[in-house]
Protein backbone atom coordinates (compact mmCIF):
# COMPACT_ATOMS: atom_id res chain seq x y z
CA UNK A 1 0.00 0.00 0.00
CA UNK A 2 1.31 3.51 -1.03
CA UNK A 3 1.03 6.27 1.60
CA UNK A 4 -0.60 9.20 -0.24
CA UNK A 5 0.16 12.64 1.77
CA UNK A 6 -3.39 14.35 3.44
CA UNK A 7 -3.86 17.30 1.18
CA UNK A 8 -3.90 14.69 -1.85
CA UNK A 9 -6.97 12.80 -0.05
CA UNK A 10 -8.55 15.83 0.90
CA UNK A 11 -7.88 17.74 -2.73
CA UNK A 12 -9.74 14.61 -4.88
CA UNK A 13 -8.38 12.39 -7.18
CA UNK A 14 -6.63 14.75 -9.87
CA UNK A 15 -4.99 17.82 -9.03
CA UNK A 16 -6.50 20.84 -9.97
CA UNK A 17 -5.85 22.59 -13.41
CA UNK A 18 -4.40 25.80 -12.76
CA UNK A 19 -5.74 28.68 -14.49
CA UNK A 20 -4.53 32.41 -15.24
CA UNK A 21 -6.25 35.63 -16.09
CA UNK A 22 -5.21 37.52 -18.97
CA UNK A 23 -6.28 41.08 -19.02
CA UNK A 24 -5.71 42.89 -22.36
CA UNK A 25 -6.11 46.63 -22.99
CA UNK A 26 -6.99 47.88 -26.24
CA UNK A 27 -5.24 51.85 -26.79
CA UNK A 28 -5.41 53.33 -29.71
CA UNK A 29 -9.17 53.52 -30.79
CA UNK A 30 -10.21 56.40 -32.90
CA UNK A 31 -13.58 56.72 -31.85
CA UNK A 32 -16.52 55.26 -30.00
CA UNK A 33 -18.50 53.91 -32.43
CA UNK A 34 -19.92 50.34 -31.83
CA UNK A 35 -17.96 47.69 -30.16
CA UNK A 36 -14.23 45.86 -29.96
CA UNK A 37 -14.82 42.15 -30.66
CA UNK A 38 -11.78 40.38 -29.05
CA UNK A 39 -11.02 36.32 -29.94
CA UNK A 40 -7.81 34.65 -27.80
CA UNK A 41 -7.09 30.90 -29.01
CA UNK A 42 -4.89 28.17 -28.59
CA UNK A 43 -5.98 26.62 -32.17
CA UNK A 44 -3.53 27.90 -34.74
CA UNK A 45 -5.64 26.56 -37.76
CA UNK A 46 -8.32 28.59 -36.86
CA UNK A 47 -6.73 31.78 -36.36
CA UNK A 48 -7.51 34.79 -36.39
CA UNK A 49 -11.40 33.49 -36.60
CA UNK A 50 -12.27 31.87 -33.48
CA UNK A 51 -15.79 31.04 -34.35
CA UNK A 52 -16.97 28.04 -33.48
CA UNK A 53 -13.33 26.75 -31.91
CA UNK A 54 -13.63 24.51 -28.78
CA UNK A 55 -11.40 26.69 -26.30
CA UNK A 56 -11.77 29.67 -27.39
CA UNK A 57 -12.27 32.73 -25.28
CA UNK A 58 -14.27 35.85 -26.74
CA UNK A 59 -15.31 39.26 -25.10
CA UNK A 60 -16.65 42.11 -26.60
CA UNK A 61 -16.74 45.86 -25.07
CA UNK A 62 -18.33 49.17 -26.43
CA UNK A 63 -15.63 50.96 -28.07
CA UNK A 64 -14.43 54.20 -26.26
CA UNK A 65 -12.10 56.84 -27.71
CA UNK A 66 -8.58 55.76 -26.45
CA UNK A 67 -8.72 52.19 -25.13
CA UNK A 68 -11.09 49.49 -23.47
CA UNK A 69 -9.71 46.43 -21.18
CA UNK A 70 -11.16 42.45 -21.78
CA UNK A 71 -10.46 40.06 -18.91
CA UNK A 72 -10.28 36.46 -19.84
CA UNK A 73 -10.53 34.31 -16.95
CA UNK A 74 -10.15 30.51 -16.19
CA UNK A 75 -7.32 30.37 -18.57
CA UNK A 76 -5.55 27.28 -19.24
CA UNK A 77 -1.91 27.26 -19.29
CA UNK A 78 -0.59 26.74 -22.88
CA UNK A 79 0.02 29.30 -26.05
CA UNK A 80 -2.91 31.34 -27.40
CA UNK A 81 -3.37 34.37 -30.08
CA UNK A 82 -5.41 37.37 -29.60
CA UNK A 83 -7.38 38.52 -32.41
CA UNK A 84 -9.10 42.37 -32.15
CA UNK A 85 -11.70 44.13 -34.32
CA UNK A 86 -12.88 47.35 -33.76
CA UNK A 87 -16.55 46.41 -35.29
CA UNK A 88 -17.68 50.40 -35.71
CA UNK A 89 -20.82 49.68 -37.09
CA UNK A 90 -22.07 46.57 -35.07
CA UNK A 91 -22.71 44.05 -37.97
CA UNK A 92 -20.48 41.43 -36.20
CA UNK A 93 -18.10 41.13 -39.10
CA UNK A 94 -14.81 42.85 -40.32
CA UNK A 95 -15.83 45.55 -43.05
CA UNK A 96 -13.74 45.48 -46.34
CA UNK A 97 -12.44 48.02 -49.38
CA UNK A 98 -12.48 46.25 -52.19
CA UNK A 99 -12.36 43.49 -51.13
CA UNK A 100 -9.29 43.49 -49.30
CA UNK A 101 -8.94 46.33 -47.05
CA UNK A 102 -9.88 46.19 -43.78
CA UNK A 103 -12.34 49.41 -42.84
CA UNK A 104 -12.44 49.11 -39.35
CA UNK A 105 -9.59 48.93 -36.62
CA UNK A 106 -7.66 45.39 -36.09
CA UNK A 107 -5.01 44.26 -33.77
CA UNK A 108 -3.04 41.35 -32.59
CA UNK A 109 -1.02 40.13 -29.81
CA UNK A 110 2.71 40.87 -29.86
CA UNK A 111 1.49 43.70 -32.24
CA UNK A 112 2.38 41.20 -34.86
CA UNK A 113 2.29 43.12 -38.60
CA UNK A 114 -0.22 42.76 -41.04
CA UNK A 115 1.17 42.44 -44.61
CA UNK A 116 -1.19 41.52 -46.85
CA UNK A 117 -3.35 39.53 -44.77
CA UNK A 118 -3.02 38.55 -41.10
CA UNK A 119 -0.18 37.71 -38.82
CA UNK A 120 0.65 33.91 -38.76
CA UNK A 121 -0.74 32.20 -34.92
CA UNK A 122 3.55 32.04 -34.81
CA UNK A 123 4.06 35.72 -35.11
CA UNK A 124 1.13 36.69 -32.15
CA UNK A 125 1.26 33.15 -30.07
CA UNK A 126 2.36 33.99 -26.25
CA UNK A 127 2.27 31.75 -23.23
CA UNK A 128 -0.41 31.28 -20.36
CA UNK A 129 1.01 29.77 -17.35
CA UNK A 130 -0.48 29.73 -13.89
CA UNK A 131 0.12 33.55 -12.68
CA UNK A 132 -2.01 36.31 -14.08
CA UNK A 133 -1.17 38.40 -17.39
CA UNK A 134 -1.39 41.71 -18.60
CA UNK A 135 -1.19 42.55 -22.59
CA UNK A 136 -1.56 45.69 -24.34
CA UNK A 137 -2.46 45.71 -27.56
CA UNK A 138 -2.59 48.63 -30.54
CA UNK A 139 -5.72 48.89 -32.60
CA UNK A 140 -4.29 49.90 -35.96
CA UNK A 141 -6.88 51.32 -39.20
CA UNK A 142 -5.66 51.53 -42.45
CA UNK A 143 -8.85 53.29 -44.07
Amino acid sequence: MVAVPAWFALAGTSPAVEQAKVTVTVTDLRNANGIVRACMTRDETKFPKCRGVAGAYAATAEAHAGSVTFTFTGVKPGKYAIALLHDENGNGKADRALGMMPKEGFGFSRDAKVQMGPPSFSDAVFPVGAADQKLTIRMRYLL
